[in-house]
């Protein structure tokens, strides 16, 4: 583990639900003069995120954010200040539907949503699949053969009785050879290109600044995070994130409603209570 008092990062990572957003969808003052203040002394900061580049776009927008972003669980690398598509990963949409299938076996029937590619795709939420009215997702409702007629970045997966936990168990032991798989959220689970995770969109976007891992301090609260904090040289869990994901972080910050990032950021910078200004500078 690094020494957490002298540990100064080059890149800050930070995911956005649940971690640098509040539970109103906002992102603290306190946060966003830390993110300042460490831009101003020399450091570059990356949003990595679930949420594809149109989810996204919005928050980045209303916080004045203009560098890079990894969206999409790594799928894609956004330049918010230029609007472009840096990279994008789609699903074999054939192999996708080999693992559902595979998956259906032992479950029966999933309720399924697609993630459709484009700066612009929304989700296309087939029959019975219940997405969460405050995500604020693009969800447009399609009947089951039309989720599969554009290309498409990820495949979101219910199940009428099985929680995320016994879904994820079941999906990987049967189609880790086909598909990459996740849990982002309450009651669902993430199909993936085979290989992606944050890490790998983290790791590409880092390079493109000619930064490393080792100097990296990454910030998160679910299981998707786990790849992305392994990859850094800090690893920092937020004080509401799930067990998995406290059991391998270097520290556990308070939580995300009570400015979690910037208490770890104000100790490295050694800025405490110093006014700054509250632009939050991408």
């Amino acid at each position: 583990m690094p020494d957490r008092d002298r540990f100064w990062p080059a890149l800050i990572a930070t995911d956005l639900d649940g971690t640098l957003l509040r539970s109103d969808g906002t992102v603290g003052i306190r946060t966003r003069e830390a993110l300042a203040a460490a831009v101003r002394r020399g450091c570059r900061h990356l949003v990595v995120t679930g949420r594809s580049i149109a989810w996204t776009r919005p928050v980045l927008d209303e916080l004045g954010y203009t560098g890079l972003a990894v969206c999409g669980q790594g799928g894609q690398v956004y330049d918010a200040g230029t609007h472009t598509e840096l990279t994008c990963h789609l699903l074999d949409r054939d192999l996708a539907r080999r693992a559902l299938a595979a998956i259906e076996v032992v479950t029966g029937p999933l309720a399924l949503a697609t993630d459709e590619g484009g700066l612009d795709g929304a989700v296309l939420a087939g029959p019975g699949y219940r997405p969460d009215p405050l995500d604020g997702l693009p969800v447009v409702a399609v009947d089951g053969d039309r989720l599969w007629t554009t290309p498409i970045r990820k495949v979101y997966v219910q199940h009428p009785e099985l929680d995320e936990d016994r879904l994820l168990e079941v999906a990987s032991r049967l189609t880790g050879h086909l598909v990459a798989t996740t849990k982002a959220g309450p009651g669902e689970i993430e199909i993936l290109p085979s290989g992606l995770s944050k890490a790998t969109g983290l790791a590409h976007a880092a390079g493109l600044l000619g930064l490393h891992g080792a100097e990296s301090i990454a910030f998160g609260d679910m299981p998707n995070d786990i790849p992305m904090l392994a990859w850094a040289g800090y690893a920092v869990a937020m004080g509401n994130a799930h067990p998995e994901l406290k059991a391998v972080a270097d520290e556990v910050a308070p939580d995300h409603d009570d400015d979690g990032v910037a208490v770890v950021l104000d100790r490295i910078l050694g800025r405490a209570g110093r006014p700054v200004s509250s632009e939050l500078i991408g």
